[in-house]
């Protein structure tokens, strides 16, 4: 490929680089998928949420115009990234790469280190390969990609980068319009630090198009970075607004699962998940109970509209 990405927008770029962006919901993470070109095998890039994997699999081969998948790669193993690894392997005869730090965790499936348990989130166990590292150079479509960690809203996370077109698929570290939720923070650790050493990181290679995790891709990288890092140095201002604006995204994504919920099923949901549990504690007022902060928790999303109240049951609300 030349140092120049083709004229014609991000359709032409996509050709040009053998790519197809299946783009999902915020339930699902986007889907990249590479047909495979000369001795280059087939490839998609995350998986989606477990709960979507029939449908992810159906899009794949569709894709793939019903060629067989060869490899999986994940940009880190949160569940919505790799929530469809299982299903895919049961149906293709994959190799499955994620990064090295978190090889050993999926082997062992220990779902502490995986986060599922700790988010109460849904993940079939599936089978990983390969450790991918920084500096890896990996052939997708018809052109090489670099790998590059990423960490801060995952530790162990990853970008692919493509010189040539200067294309980035970004994983979580740079959406066009929203921080992605910093985890480590939620757990006692740093993370506003490397969440903005990879911010800076990715200017300094400057991508031409940004493949993100969720949502569209763009070029308008200068504004969503400038756009990040203003989010950024609020959470770091006042770390309980990140752990709010946390607990809520991650209610809400335990909602668009479920569609509705018995209101004492969620709040037992919530009680019984340890994340909740750990930023209940970093946040609720010193008398505030765990079950008050829970209650005030799904009544601010009932005020905002996201949630509908009937019948002692909750409801994501249809309104635009």
């Amino acid at each position: 490929m030349s140092d120049r990405p083709p004229q014609g927008g991000f359709a032409a770029l996509a050709d040009a680089l053998g790519l197809q962006l299946l783009q999902r919901d915020w339930l699902s993470a986007n889907n990249i998928v590479f047909a495979a070109c000369g001795d280059t095998t087939s490839v998609v890039v995350d998986t989606g949420y477990a709960r979507h994997a029939p449908l992810t699999s159906a899009l794949v081969s569709h894709a793939l115009k019903g060629a067989p998948l060869a490899r999986i790669i994940n940009t880190h193993l949160h569940s919505d990234h790799c929530g469809g690894n299982r299903h895919l392997q049961t149906i293709h005869q994959v190799q499955t790469h994620v990064p090295a730090p978190s090889l050993k965790a999926v082997q062992v499936w220990d779902e502490d280190l995986l986060t599922y348990r700790t988010t109460g989130q849904f993940c079939e166990r599936f089978a990983a390969d390969h450790a991918l590292h920084d500096g890896d150079v990996l052939d997708l479509g018809a052109a090489s990609w670099r790998v590059v960690d990423a960490p801060g809203h995952d530790p162990d996370a990853l970008m692919l980068f493509e010189p040539h077109s200067r294309t980035l698929i970004a994983g979580d570290a740079l959406w066009e319009d929203r921080l992605a939720i910093i985890f480590p923070e939620l757990e006692g650790g740093p993370g506003f630090q490397q969440t903005r050493a990879t911010l800076a990181l990715i200017e300094q290679l400057a991508p031409h198009w940004v493949i993100p995790g969720h949502g569209r891709p763009f070029e308008a990288v200068e504004e969503a970075l400038r756009a990040s890092r203003q989010r950024l140095d609020a959470f770091e201002a006042n770390p309980a607004r990140h752990t709010r604006h946390a607990a809520r995204a991650l209610l809400m994504f335990h909602m668009m699962e479920h569609q509705m919920l018995g209101e004492g099923v969620l709040h037992d949901w919530l009680l019984q998940t340890p994340l909740f549990m750990q930023m209940c504690a970093l946040i609720r007022a010193e008398t505030e109970s765990q079950t008050a902060w829970a209650t005030r928790l799904v009544q601010g999303l009932v005020d905002d509209g996201l949630l509908v109240r009937s019948d002692n049951k909750l409801h994501l609300s249809t309104a635009d």
